[in-house]
């Protein structure tokens, strides 16, 4: 048994203390075992009813973060459903084009779209959008773009503070 096994056992017993777990007696009492302890599982049984996966304050803290986020994740996936959409054109062999140029294949008349915004461009089967160095910014699924990202169906995608929702075309139907 090592004086590393013998600290950890000692930290978690401090830390039971500090929580308010164990009484002053107890934690002394298990201090006097702890250095007394010739074996593992000896150690182990004094802190079986302490241990747990991470400290309540950790798992308190997540909890209060997934309880306040909750309302913002509502709010997301509502804006997202009502978003106008952007249906994805037919793959060529030329990138799609978006920004305020006339020229152009897609464009967004805003003054927070750049002329030459971004281009969109389809990769065998994914689709790839790319910010062409705008002022305002390109953003999939509200993370800024830097480089070539994939996109797909219902991503949201902006466009400086123009914002959609990818679509698929619907494949026609065969009868």
């Amino acid at each position: 048994m090592s004086d590393a096994q013998r600290d950890r056992v000692l930290d978690v017993l401090r830390e039971g203390a500090a929580q308010g777990r164990l009484s002053h007696d107890t934690f002394v009492r298990r201090m006097e075992l702890a250095f007394a302890a010739h074996r593992s599982d000896q150690l182990a049984a004094l802190t079986a009813d302490l241990t747990s996966r991470e400290p309540w304050s950790r798992r308190l803290y997540r909890a209060v973060g997934e309880v306040s986020g909750f309302p913002s994740r509502i709010r997301m996936a509502w804006q997202t459903e009502r978003l106008p959409r952007l249906l994805l054109p037919p793959a060529g062999p030329a990138p799609l084009l978006i920004g305020r140029d006339p020229g152009n294949g897609l464009r967004l008349n805003h003054e927070t779209v750049s002329r030459r915004h971004a281009e969109l461009t389809a990769h065998g089967g994914w689709w790839m959008i790319r910010d062409l160095g705008s002022t305002n910014g390109t953003c999939v699924n509200r993370q800024r773009v830097t480089g070539a990202v994939p996109v797909r169906d219902g991503d949201q995608v902006s466009f400086g503070r123009m914002s959609f929702r990818l679509t698929a075309p619907v494949p026609p139907q065969r009868g």
